[in-house]
């Protein structure tokens, strides 16, 4: 999630914004995703607070079991969200989430000097021309940027069923081959943070033709698609697997207390910190530069935390 909100986002508005003086997305969409956010990191925020406080009241006994079904408890809750939020976007509104948003202008060098003076005179004599000419209609015809031609499927639905299986088996593939890796390049047996490297190294490594693709589409300024990419699969993380892992390990019957919503309380302020400024952001239905920028130092800030964030409570085993 963070590497999303802040990464992702952060490069997108960079570097869609350098070349623009600001782009838009959809108003009402974005005010959604942050509503859900917010409902997001509510539900991991109640949970670690019942659990510090059973702790300080000396109830140890009763804290893994309370907290257990309140976890399970509102992880039924954020499905149930999820599944409104999936009929909310694809049926009920779903005109409102295809509406096209406004281009952003682009920057154009000034152009100072004779150059720029003969430039200008020859944009007014052109416009006296045309109005000789053309008559008073001629000046009011306002100018249209050429329409985009719209993109055709190159892949029929079973082949792209298909590539989505045969890519997935390969990625839980690597995804198994990737964890086995942890633990001989992390402390003691290695020179990472353990922590740096769950919250800042795989995120990147694993997500990196997602993030690729949101910052392709920001520079061609479809803005829309890049925050449904950066916003979208944060909220899928928040809203659908990290409850769905939960009520799996119900059903299974899993007894492992760190089967729950009670995240460490270092991660909780971070993703509080980050949806806080993203929710800041992108309330407005616009961006530029200045607000990737503001994006990307606070990744940079969270990532030098993490590397110096003490391990505590883990056993390690090198080999």
């Amino acid at each position: 999630m963070l590497s999303n909100l802040l990464l992702v986002m952060g490069c997108c508005f960079f570097f869609g914004g350098i070349n623009r003086v600001e782009q838009h997305f959809n108003v009402t969409v974005a005010q959604t995703a942050s509503s859900l956010l917010a409902i997001a990191i509510a539900s991991l925020i109640i949970p670690a607070a019942f659990e510090a406080w059973a702790a300080n009241n000396g109830e140890n006994a009763v804290e893994e079991v309370h907290v257990t079904q309140l976890s399970q408890g509102t992880a039924v809750l954020l499905l149930l969200v999820y599944a409104a939020y999936l009929i909310f976007q694809l049926r009920t509104h779903a005109t409102m989430y295809n509406a096209p948003s406004p281009k952003g202008q682009k920057r154009r060098p000034a152009k100072v000097g004779a150059a720029g003076d003969a430039h200008k005179g020859l944009a007014q004599v052109g416009a006296s021309i045309s109005a000789v000419m053309g008559g008073a209609n001629a000046q009011e015809t306002p100018l249209r940027e050429p329409e985009e031609e719209k993109e055709q499927p190159q892949l029929s639905l079973f082949v792209a069923l298909l590539t989505l299986g045969i890519s997935t088996a390969f990625v839980g593939i690597c995804a198994e081959f990737m964890t086995d890796a942890i633990d001989p390049i992390t402390k003691p047996c290695g020179p990472l943070p353990r922590t740096f490297v769950g919250l800042i190294l795989l995120p990147i490594v694993g997500n990196a033709a997602e993030h690729a693709t949101a910052i392709t589409v920001a520079i061609k300024d479809k803005m829309d698609l890049a925050i449904g990419v950066a916003i979208g699969s944060s909220m899928q993380i928040a809203l659908l697997v990290i409850p769905f892992v939960v009520i799996l390990g119900w059903i299974m019957g899993t007894h492992n207390p760190d089967m729950n919503l009670a995240f460490d309380t270092f991660q909780i302020i971070l993703l509080f910190v980050s949806v806080l400024l993203v929710n800041y952001l992108i309330q407005d239905g616009k961006s530029h530069w200045l607000e990737g920028i503001l994006l990307l130092v606070l990744y940079l800030i969270i990532s030098v935390a993490a590397w110096f964030y003490p391990e505590s409570g883990v056993q390690h085993t090198c080999e």
